[in-house]
């Protein structure tokens, strides 16, 4: 599996995709959706179809894929090796999300959760097969929130196709066995062999699962955070077990910011009765996050001083800012704020 791309630019997402089967074009196929990855602090998420003919559905059951979870990483490996030695008639795609995009839409001024976030994906993916060319003619998918929601949504937004939204359904339907595996199989790799861009003193490659209560992520998070810059792109910073972190161990960061009043989430963002033109706003680790994962706009603290005289400079460029997508975590969220290029609101009641 070649990612490649993902190494060249590992903050925001790539698409990989197997030639799609003639008979993929000529008859119905049932295609599945699922995905590896939404959970751990560390590293992408990758979201998966795979599909073949309607036809063929007990060839690939045959094949004996079965829930990711399940089996080794070797059982996995030889499967998908398996699955595309059968191009002729079974064919899938990826989408792999990198853990700044997670983090940055999770922590935008217009909230993009993660569910949200699946969902797209998900839908894009299926969509991708449409624009191949395949027959879709009935989807499966591992289910992201409510089923029934779920399925709602993805039948209005396909209503030729039949579609079908369960829970465990990677344990219950061979077709999203077959992506589980192959979205399994990606995340592996691109963990196994991540490119990090920061230069790290004895970087350990020892960093557990990945997941939040993971002692040794844990560990692992602790070791390679930078008192000013965060951690590696590596880390979803978005995350509270980072944030956590990084309010113990990284330096506060303050900078000047021009007064504005706004709205946010139908509450009144206000400055006090006597306003001066410039203040400084400190903000504390972990203040950069939505009210569901783990900060809060109150967090951010406003001290109040007159404007010093001449005004004071424009706010320093920091690497990375100007590209839209942010190098370093910068203290639990401050380069993917300074990069989406709002102010935060100042004072809410």
């Amino acid at each position: 599996m070649d990612l490649s791309e993902l190494d060249r630019d590992s903050t925001g997402r790539c698409r990989l995709n197997s030639p799609v089967p003639a008979v993929c074009r000529k008859e119905p196929c049932i295609l599945g959706v699922d995905e590896a990855g939404r959970g751990p602090v560390l590293g992408p998420m990758v979201y998966a179809i795979c599909y073949c003919p309607l036809s063929r559905l007990a060839d690939l059951e045959a094949l004996k894929v079965a829930d990711s979870k399940t089996l080794s990483e070797s059982e996995r490996d030889r499967l998908f090796v398996k699955m595309q030695e059968d191009g002729d008639f079974v064919g899938w795609a990826l989408d792999v999300l990198s853990p700044n995009l997670i983090s940055t839409s999770m922590l935008g001024r217009v909230k993009y959760n993660l569910n949200s976030l699946s969902h797209d994906t998900a839908t894009g993916l299926v969509q991708f097969a449409l624009d191949q060319g395949v027959k879709v003619a009935q989807v499966f998918v591992d289910t992201v929130g409510l089923p029934d929601t779920y399925q709602e949504r993805l039948q209005q937004r396909f209503p030729g196709i039949e579609v079908t939204v369960k829970a465990k359904a990677d344990a219950l339907y061979p077709v999203v066995s077959a992506a589980s595996i192959c979205a399994k199989v990606a995340r592996d790799q691109a963990v196994k062999n991540w490119h990090f861009v920061e230069k790290l003193q004895d970087l350990d490659a020892d960093y557990g699962s990945g997941y939040p209560n993971d002692p040794k992520t844990k560990a692992w998070l602790r070791k390679h955070v930078e008192p000013v810059f965060g951690f590696p792109q590596f880390v979803r910073f978005s995350w509270r077990t980072a944030q956590s972190i990084l309010e113990k161990e990284a330096e506060g960061v303050m900078w000047w910011v021009p007064w504005r009043c706004c709205e946010e989430g139908g509450r009144e963002a206000r400055a006090p009765p006597i306003t001066p033109e410039w203040s400084v706003l400190p903000l504390p680790q972990g203040g950069l996050t939505d009210r569901g994962s783990g900060g809060t706009w109150e967090d951010h603290v406003l001290l109040q001083r007159r404007r010093p005289s001449p005004p004071p400079p424009a706010p320093p460029v920091l690497p990375g800012a100007g590209s839209g997508i942010s190098h370093h975590s910068l203290g639990a969220g401050l380069f993917s704020f300074l990069c989406l290029r709002h102010p935060p609101p100042l004072l809410c009641d």
